[in-house]
């Protein structure tokens, strides 16, 4: 069943589309032209979540952060990649280089979702 299409999700995805960086509900909200309640935000993010639209990045903290899938195939979608957060800027990003994980005999990995902190290059 096709998703209705409101003021609220229109503009929470302009925002993930003009983001540079995976953004927090905080930011999102902050970023906002329109007011939106936050459990609205939320359900949206979610929503997105589901239909493959973005994808959450948890912090090491538990915070979420969501991004915009970009070159995404809705059959093959997954997102086991690392990201990066900068402890000064804040900026959450994806990191492309793929990282060779080695699992023990016979454990088979569907998903992962890895975050490493540090500094950005933008900030070093």
């Amino acid at each position: 069943m096709p998703r209705r299409k409101t003021q609220s999700t229109t503009e929470i995805l302009s925002v993930l589309k003009a983001a540079e960086s995976a953004m927090s509900h905080q930011m999102i909200e902050d970023a906002l032209d329109i007011e939106v309640d936050r459990a609205t935000i939320y359900r949206v993010l979610n929503r997105f979540s589901e239909d493959g639209l973005v994808h959450r990045v948890v912090g090491e903290n538990g915070k979420q952060y969501f991004a915009l899938c970009e070159d995404c195939e809705k059959h093959d979608h997954n997102h086991d990649h690392f990201h990066f957060r900068c402890n000064k800027c804040g900026k959450v990003e994806c990191l492309t280089r793929e990282i060779d994980i080695k699992l023990p005999e016979n454990y088979i990995a569907k998903n992962f979702n890895g975050m490493i902190s540090g500094i950005c290059a933008d900030c070093a």
